[in-house]
């Protein structure tokens, strides 16, 4: 059989697939499985268990595993122990969704010509789904490779118990090949393979002055104000203005980008102007695209979540409040060490405002993966030849934990495989995913499991 023919196939097959597709996405979609929120307990019960019964539909093995947690689904296309192994990882766990916002509900998939739009259905079940069309074409027309599927279903609330699962579960796991595809790209015009995730750092500055809120007539100009001092405090850590982080040594582990990375970055298809529109942002704090990109990618940052205590209705109640907090996080570029940031960040709060609680909320490690060798060659021979163009190599803004666990415990780097685009809305109202990036996904991973296939182990 020829190259055209084998190519003719596979875009028939992908063709046939798009109803059942588009059923199967659904289906998952149509499950809320918030992993924020433990009323949906349930739902991730009844979602992994459908994600089970759609591998072994699919005529690969399957299996619902408990954690202390929520469970993870595993499957596999085996092969044979001769040949390759690579396993996907995807999450089917989303973020929370308030219907009232959305043009249609968050959780009942609707279809709009070729797009596909709920909660979920971008950020990770689609790409999920497109892997699996993939890869059981793949395996019908039998490509030397084992494929293995890992689906968490508590990503979205940074993988509590992911590692664990990881330990208890390392023979099954056993893998030569680990690739992500939960990752977006910066263009529709152009393919984009990331290598690299900032690392993060949670934490929740309190500030107490009193035992209740008071009569600003009656103290007002004699009373400390905990909303006005960490407000102080914030100012006192970063230039709101230009971003620049102030906190002594934060920036000593920091690598400058180098020459071909800054290329890669503005090959993706990154521009200021097409980011702003895809945020729907007004301003941004640079108008150049090499330095735009290098922000979202490459450089560590500090961002204030938000600022609770005092009065919040309607009007002015002139009260001098007693407590207020701040929720603020630092995203962290390779190199840096989450506990190194937080001591300097805790010895900078206790020297500015020596009273303030400092509570921790969590910390994940920055991330650096292989922009080279053969691994990656494979990855951009797949994409251009699905695509048609051939990708950039980007890092990620956001953190992935399950990527570090998976190093760590399987001894695996990651490649990242995402489908999604600025526009589908990650984390956002009306998320969407579109046939051509599922159709596409499909043909690339078709080629992708090929070309992992032909690598000397």
């Amino acid at each position: 059989m020829t190259v055209e023919t084998k190519g003719k196939e596979l875009n028939q097959y992908v063709q046939d697939s798009r109803k059942s597709f588009e059923q199967h996405l659904k289906e998952l979609v149509d499950i809320p499985t918030v992993s924020a929120d433990p009323a949906h307990r349930q739902d991730m019960d009844k979602c992994a268990a459908r994600a089970a019964e759609l591998l072994k539909s699919f005529g690969a093995s399957a299996e619902v595993i408990q954690t202390k947690g929520n469970p993870v689904v595993v499957g596999e296309f085996h092969r044979s122990k001769d040949v390759p192994t690579v396993m996907i990882y995807n999450h089917i766990d989303v973020q929370p969704a308030d219907a009232s916002e959305w043009k249609s509900p968050p959780f009942d998939m609707k279809v709009d010509g070729d797009k596909y739009l709920g909660r979920g259905s971008t950020d990770d079940k689609g790409p999920a789904l497109t892997v699996l069309y993939g890869a059981k074409y793949a395996f019908d027309n039998g490509v030397p490779i084992n494929i293995k599927f890992c689906w968490e279903l508590e990503e979205e609330i940074g993988s509590p118990n992911f590692e664990q699962f990881l330990k208890d579960n390392k023979e099954k796991l056993h893998t030569d090949y680990i690739a992500v595809s939960d990752t977006v790209w910066i263009s529709r015009d152009r393919p984009a393979i990331g290598y690299g995730l900032r690392g993060l750092l949670g934490v929740i500055v309190k500030l107490k002055t009193g035992t209740k809120d008071v009569h600003s007539g009656l103290v007002g100009g004699l009373a400390r104000n905990p909303i006005g001092e960490l407000a102080k405090l914030i100012s006192r850590c970063y230039d709101a203005t230009t971003g620049e982080v102030k906190i002594p040594g934060f920036y000593d582990d920091v690598n400058a980008v180098s020459e071909n990375e800054g290329k890669d970055f503005l090959a993706s298809g990154f521009t200021v102007d097409a980011f702003k529109k895809a945020h729907e942002l007004i301003k941004l704090r640079t108008e150049d695209n090499l330095e735009g990109a290098t922000r979202i990618w490459a450089k560590p940052t500090f961002e204030v979540h938000g600022i609770t205590g005092g009065y919040s209705g309607p009007g002015v109640k002139t009260i001098v409040p007693f407590q207020a907090e701040a929720k603020l996080s630092m995203r962290l570029v390779p190199s840096q060490d989450p506990e190194k940031v937080f001591k300097l960040f805790e010895d900078f709060v206790k020297k500015e405002l020596p009273e303030a609680e400092i509570i921790r909320e969590g910390a994940l490690f920055p991330y650096m993966g292989e922009r080279t060798g053969p691994e990656a060659e494979a990855a951009v021979k797949a994409m251009k030849e699905a695509f048609g163009k051939e990708p950039a190599f980007v890092r990620e803004g956001g953190s992935i934990g399950a990527i570090l666990s998976m190093q760590k415990v399987l001894g695996k780097s990651s490649l990242f495989l995402g489908l999604s685009l600025p526009e589908h809305g990650y984390h956002a109202i009306n998320e969407n995913y579109d046939w051509q990036q599922a159709s596409g996904g499909m043909k690339m991973f078709v080629s992708y499991f090929k070309a992992l296939s032909e690598l000397k182990r």
